[in-house]
């Protein structure tokens, strides 16, 4: 009977133990994901604003590209006299000294920028309007890309002074937008890490003790 006593009383003291261990790792992963669906809902207003803007600057660069800025690169005898105008209009009433001298580096970016950037921004679209999930990778690569260019105009911008406060004032939105652009891609990526990590964590069993 004693012996009997003991075994139940080391069964009891034996049963809170399984009892918190089992169940421990639902807890925290359930935890997880409601953390996860609260922040995916604070974020999705905000997240819609923002592709909403970007939408809006990726249907602007599908068609601002190949109409204007190829003038640089590209005879601009195939253009029509009306975008030749607008564009020349624009160098005279901004002073941009870039489009005008058309330095080297400059028609590089141009380049990249046709044959890169304008596909992925045609891409953009699309996924903004089908909601496609590969978007975060093409909205980083595309904001990755635009800093890196933004970065070599503006430096050589400020680093000349021949920019007027105008001209400035043109160029520095594009280095925020890129910014912006890598962010949320940077934010959507994240965002897929996390729940791919907590989703397989929520389909491991927790092992039981063998006695």
């Amino acid at each position: 009977m004693h012996s009997l006593r003991k075994e139940l009383g080391a069964g009891q003291l034996l049963l809170p133990e399984t009892s918190k261990c089992l169940p421990q790792s639902q807890i925290q992963t359930s935890r997880k994901l409601t953390f996860n669906r609260r922040r995916k809902k604070k974020m999705g207003a905000f997240g819609k604003l923002i592709d909403a803007f970007l939408f809006l600057y990726f249907a602007l660069m599908v068609v601002i590209p190949p109409l204007f800025d190829a003038q640089t690169v590209l005879p601009k005898e195939i253009f029509p006299a009306i975008l030749t105008d607008l564009n020349r209009n624009y160098i005279a009433d901004f002073g941009d000294y870039l489009l005008a001298e058309e330095p080297h580096f400059l028609v590089g970016l141009i380049w990249h920028e046709l044959i890169f950037l304008w596909p992925l921004s045609i891409a953009n679209v699309y996924a903004i309007l089908a909601g496609k999930s590969w978007f975060g990778t093409t909205c980083l690569i595309y904001g990755a890309s635009i800093v890196t260019s933004m970065a070599a105009i503006l430096g050589e911008m400020l680093g000349s002074g021949k920019a007027s406060e105008k001209l400035l004032m043109m160029y520095v939105p594009f280095m925020g937008i890129g910014i912006l652009a890598t962010l949320r891609g940077l934010v959507s990526r994240s965002t897929k890490s996390t729940g791919s990590v907590v989703a397989k964590r929520s389909t491991i069993k927790p092992r039981r003790k063998l006695a």
